[in-house]
């Protein structure tokens, strides 16, 4: 016999088969998860709370859907549904041992859900216990489980089949987001070999073939081994594995991967990435000390900390003892493997007070209108993410007899704190070639990326994106005839170049990069690194320097000539997004990063970026398209390529080969337009295969439409119709720009701007423009009759924000994020929140300015 207990707490004695009965209403609402489908037994849709938070988690056995004890009531009430299983992990202290130390606990109920344990947890001290029931809504009356002999067949399948259902983030396909990496069965019972190796910081080589990169260390016996079949698919003759074979070591850490906040550990057993909770200690056996850093926070005298040089050190302040932050807005987030770039624009954007005003502070609203799956709706992941970042819910500093207890035990007692933003990563990513991803991205993609959701899912009146939105105007000028033209487009970040050439310690650059290759040659640890200084200013002045355009036709000259461009800003945003343009690529095509200090100003002046308009005395350029050119040779066109703006897209994170093709089919016109040829075709799938340009006559496809080419009836080609219709713009706008400019693409723009009677007849656009991965591309969003929507006024700003990058390209090393709150700075770097001592505005990626009220 079992007992059923209200909610309350009460008490009712029931028959088994009782049991049964009081099941038979709920029945048909009862579904059993099949194959693909996903079970959210592990986070509320609406919240962060967990199985391990003080409520449970609630998980409706008809949705597969989890809640939090304060959201259950609200998809009862909405959907109807009755029964929930509800599931409860429990943190046990053990049983002290006569002797003092603890004594394991045994019992029947286990850990029996497939949640992740904390790693901080001294498993010497404490253990996990999980418990799980039937709750029948809306009377809470509660069934223990198992319950296997007394409960219908269908439950007990349907219970089984939720208590063993993997995590709903786990890949679906090869190129999908997979959950965080899970942590190795080895890492807690390895064996290491006592054998006296110690490794170097560097001069590493296979210890068998002498290759000097995709070398891994065993966790065993310290082996120094290539690798080839596994994990990041670099080359090697596969040492690493066959030392395996022979031994049945299983673990090993990638070299050169090994940074303060962890390394690239792979488990040969498990043939997959994993997690290694105890790589410190590992890695310790042979002599690499990774934690270095968090020591040096921990107490060394002052005189005994080195010089913060490094980007590591100093970007995360190491070496000072930093105080915790607690409370609303100082919650941190859990990397998931490489999500620090999401982490960090995160945290700045939800300190946006426009932000918080549209999500968190349209919380009800945006949770009683949600969808049936608030899973899968942008609004209500964006306000949860808001409501658990600033609530303070998930931010609570230890009791005072929780600390007493540690100086006195010198132990760390489990506490949870923080926020995992697995279910916002999985839907904002989903069907992202990159950020579905487990791989590192360009924060300022994401950020871009981000926008361009908000943009796409109205909340409200209030559009919170329009802080951060802005009008370019261009001028164009014709060298030889001296005539300009005037555009428009929007944009939402600065992109400030680094004036290397203005750096203002030549002279120790020189003396460092002469020691720097000496060091390298005699394979001598590298001096102590210079970095260079560059002047705001200088930066500042080469973003408003004319620029060449390339292969520029002018219309007054009917020919190509030489052109220039400048650009102004013909409006301020409330809130200026300042890039500094660290990432490039080098004449190899081998992406690099410029480590570079700029001196940011706290406070910024970009009155005089003020843009003017057609001044007296300019004469603009003749509205004429530039002439169709048919090659002589049948056979084929050449291939005519401009590298630069190949060179920018690449800068975006686009396939090289994609980005070719992208400046090739919009007809050399730039950047700018051919990056919307990469929005309208990222989705197929010779998207990154090489340009093979067909015959001239032939029939391309959907994708190699050759620019410009004119049918018989004059009918625009479909990929530049495609194009502006990308943009935002209606077919038939489209269209009729089109045949009004010969087919010129960038004519046409210019033609849509310059005819506003004509898109006023037209519907107004439904699709808002794609800006994703664009920071100066001809964004023309919203075009309505109204024009864009801004929020002019003042060039003079304040910082408040900024993100720091460390790692040598996009695609690796770390972010952290600094915000200014209350007057003082705050470092966020993932789970970590602390009041910062010495915030490096001067190696920040991105920043963000606030308008200073005039």
């Amino acid at each position: 016999m079992q007992r059923a207990a209200l909610f309350s707490g009460g008490d009712a004695q029931m028959a088994a088969g009782d049991l049964g009965e009081l099941l038979v209403p709920y029945m048909p609402t009862i579904r059993v998860p099949k194959s693909g489908d996903r079970v959210y037994k592990t986070e509320c849709a609406f919240s962060y709370d967990s199985p391990d938070s003080e409520g449970g988690l609630y998980v409706c056995m008809n949705t597969f859907l989890g809640f939090g004890r304060e959201h259950i009531e609200r998809h009862y009430r909405k959907t109807g549904q009755c029964v929930y299983l509800h599931l409860k992990r429990h943190m046990i202290e053990k049983v002290p041992g006569a002797s003092g130390g603890a004594l394991p606990k045994r019992r029947n109920a286990k850990l029996f859900l497939d949640l992740e344990t904390n790693s901080d947890l001294n498993s010497d001290d404490f253990e996990y216990e999980d418990e799980a029931k039937l709750v029948i809504f809306p009377d809470h009356l509660e069934i223990s489980l198992p319950n296997i002999e007394e409960l219908p067949a269908l439950v007990t399948i349907a219970c089984d089949a939720f208590l063993s259902a993997k995590s709903p983030y786990r890949k679906q396909d090869p190129d999908s987001w997979e959950e965080e990496l899970q942590a190795s069965k080895h890492a807690k019972t390895l064996v290491q070999l006592d054998n006296g190796v110690r490794i170097p910081p560097s001069g590493w080589k296979c210890s068998k073939c002498d290759l000097r990169e995709n070398l891994w260390l065993n966790l065993t016996d310290g082996s120094v081994l290539c690798g080839k079949w596994f994990f990041d698919g670099s080359g090697g003759n596969g040492h690493a594995m066959e030392h395996y074979k022979e031994t049945g070591y299983p673990l090993a850490v990638k070299l050169g991967t090994i940074t303060p906040d962890g390394a690239d550990v792979y488990s040969f057993d498990e043939e997959e990435p994993v997690l290694d909770p105890h790589i410190a200690k590992h890695l310790a056996h042979f002599g690499i000390d990774m934690l270095q850093m968090q020591v040096m926070e921990n107490g060394l005298r002052d005189n005994d900390i080195k010089p913060r040089v490094s980007e590591w050190e100093v970007i995360q302040e190491a070496g000072v003892k930093l105080k915790p932050m607690y409370g609303p807005g100082y919650t941190g987030m859990k990397n998931l493997g490489n999500s620090c770039y999401l982490n960090a624009v995160m945290q700045a954007i939800f300190s946006i007070p426009e932000f918080q005003r549209a999500y968190v502070g349209n919380l009800p609203r945006i949770f009683d209108y949600s969808p049936l799956d608030p899973t899968q709706d942008f609004n209500t992941q964006m306000a949860k993410l808001g409501h658990g970042l600033l609530s303070g819910q998930y931010s609570k500093p230890p009791m005072k007899s929780e600390l007493i207890e540690q100086v006195m035990k010198e132990e760390h007692k489990p506490h949870h704190n923080g926020i995992s933003p697995r279910m916002f990563k999985a839907f904002i990513s989903k069907g992202h070639p990159e950020f579905s991803s487990n791989r590192q991205q360009d924060a300022q993609e994401f950020f871009l990326h981000l926008i361009n959701l908000v943009e796409r899912n109205p909340v409200g009146s209030e559009n919170p994106s329009d802080v951060f939105r802005f009008l370019v105007e261009e001028r164009t000028q014709c060298c030889q005839s001296r005539k300009v033209r005037y555009t428009e487009r929007v944009d939402y970040i600065m992109q400030l170049p680094v004036a290397m050439e203005a750096a203002t310690n030549k002279d120790e650059l020189i003396a460092y990069e002469l020691k720097r290759r000496e060091a390298e040659a005699a394979r001598r640890p590298p001096p102590e690194l210079v970095r260079a200084k560059i002047p705001f200013s200088a930066c500042l002045q080469a973003f408003s320097e004319p620029s060449n355009v390339e292969d520029f036709w002018s219309s007054a000259l009917q020919a190509k000539s030489a052109g220039v461009k400048t650009s102004r800003f013909a409006s301020f945003p409330e809130y200026l997004v300042v890039q500094i343009k660290k990432f490039t690529f080098g004449l190899d095509w081998i992406p690099k990063k410029l480590d570079v200090s700029v001196d940011m100003p706290d406070f910024l002046d970009i009155s005089h970026l003020r843009a003017r308009g057609l001044q007296p005395g300019e004469e603009e350029l003749p509205d004429i398209a530039p002439p169709i050119i048919i090659p002589d040779d049948p056979k084929g066109i050449s291939l005519d390529i401009d590298d630069s703006s190949v060179m920018q897209l690449a800068e975006m994170g686009f396939p090289l080969e994609a980005c070719r093709k992208a400046v090739y089919y919009t007809g050399n016109l730039g950047a700018e337009v051919a990056f919307n040829w990469i929005i309208a075709h990222m989705e197929e799938p010779d998207f990154a295969e090489p340009l093979v340009i067909p015959p001239f006559g032939e029939v391309a496809s959907s994708g190699e439409t050759v620019f410009g080419a004119v049918g018989l009836d004059n009918q625009p080609p479909e990929e530049t119709v495609a194009i502006i219709i990308s943009m935002g713009f209606q077919r038939n706008l489209a269209i009729q720009a089109l045949k009004a400019t010969n087919n010129n693409l960038e004519r046409a723009l210019e033609w849509i701007f310059s005819h506003p009677e004509v898109e006023e007849e037209s519907e107004p656009a439904l699709d808002v423009v794609d800006m994703e991965n664009n920071a100066n591309a001809n964004i023309l969003a919203e075009t309505g009759s109204e024009g864009p929507r801004v929020k002019d006024g003042s060039g003079r700003y304040e910082l408040f924000g900024f993100i720091s990058h460390m790692g040598t390209s996009t695609m690796s090393g770390h972010y952290v994020c600094h915000l200014k709150k209350e007057g003082r700075w705050v470092i966020y770097n993932d789970l970590r929140v602390c009041a910062s001592e010495r915030p490096p505005k001067d190696l920040g990626y991105i920043y963000f300015y606030q308008r200073i009220p005039s």
